[in-house]
């Protein structure tokens, strides 16, 4: 798998490309964009093409200027270095001194980046924590994306705090820093619900092991978690194991160990785990595992909406996570 488009919909809400508006704009000798939607009404999208002429912070600025963005509620972060990658500091840092000017933003997405536009391992991310301290009503935020800058600095990183209104948190990386993994886990997010994690592979940075997942499968710091996803692993069949036994699953209405190394051996520890018949769906699409393994799984779920798809040859030997380079 591969991030192959940008958003178009997002917390809810279809996504407008407000650059593409400026640009069209503009090739219609127009200085601004002459129909824009409701404020409310969008989630905006601000990102760079290739080549763009403009930069991002310039776009940024016509954003503010064209926008009522005291309604806006959902921003989308596209390229913002469109020509080679470059870290994710400057536009975070015009967020946050945006945040004044935009008292009803409840949702962001960092890193709306296509792999055309920049592989995810090469999209260069940094701390996202003044997000979080800047916005104290966000309910929802996504960040792609998790690797230092070309002198080896930066790199996602994250503090523990605490964050009342939070209710959606999801890291898309090729390799997630087991940094990230351990602060989240030391974060108190009482509203919290969803909660994706894809950890990647080594390669790209992912070194998170099985000990500092253990707080997520506990769930007691998480006391509002409705979904979990821990996804995207070389150890999903470990996951897997210790999922089966975990005291968070009981509460949860929905459950994702998908994109994952997850073989027959995985999936049979869930089926001789606890119950899983209170789920409303159990994602395990991108998986490694047998057609007598999935009629059983599909047996023993009836009523759980099961995905199953893009399954892999389970006797190949070259296994691999869904998203890595």
């Amino acid at each position: 798998m591969t991030v192959n488009n940008h958003l178009e919909q997002f917390h809810g809400l279809p996504v407008f490309d407000f650059v593409q508006a400026l640009t069209e704009a503009e090739e219609a000798d127009g200085a601004q964009p002459a129909r824009l939607p409701d404020a409310a009404a969008v989630a905006w999208r601000i990102g760079l093409d290739y080549e763009a002429e403009q930069t991002w912070a310039e776009c940024w600025q016509q954003f503010l200027t064209a926008v009522d963005t005291e309604r806006v509620t959902a921003l989308v972060i596209g390229q913002w270095a469109p020509e080679e990658p470059d870290s994710f500091q400057e536009p975070l840092a015009a967020l946050v001194a945006a945040a004044p000017r935009l008292p009803a933003l409840r949702a962001l997405f960092a890193g709306d980046i296509t792999y055309e536009e920049c592989e995810i391992s090469w999209i260069q991310q940094c701390d996202v924590t003044p997000l979080l301290t800047a916005f104290p009503a966000l309910a929802e935020l996504v960040v792609r994306g998790a690797s230092e800058d070309w002198d080896g600095k930066g790199g996602l990183a994250l503090e523990p705090l605490r964050h009342e209104a939070l209710k959606a948190l999801r890291f898309e990386a090729g390799g997630l820093p087991r940094a990230v993994v351990r602060s989240v886990a030391a974060c108190e997010f009482p509203a919290l619900e969803r909660l994706e994690l894809w950890l990647g592979v080594a390669g790209y940075g992912g070194d998170t092991t099985m000990a500092d997942l253990a707080p997520f499968l506990d769930g007691t710091g998480l006391p509002a978690l409705r979904h979990l996803g821990l996804q995207n692993s070389e150890f999903q069949d470990e996951i897997a194991a210790a999922v089966a036994h975990a005291p968070v699953v009981a509460r949860l209405e929905s459950l994702s160990l998908s994109m994952g190394v997850l073989t027959d051996q995985g999936a049979t520890a869930l089926l001789e785990g606890q119950p899983l018949t209170h789920l409303r769906a159990l994602d395990l699409h991108h998986h490694f595992l047998t057609k007598e393994l999935q009629q059983r799984l599909r047996q023993a779920l009836p009523d759980v909406e099961l995905d199953l798809s893009e399954p892999g040859k389970p006797d190949d030997q070259w296994r691999y996570v869904a998203v890595a380079e």
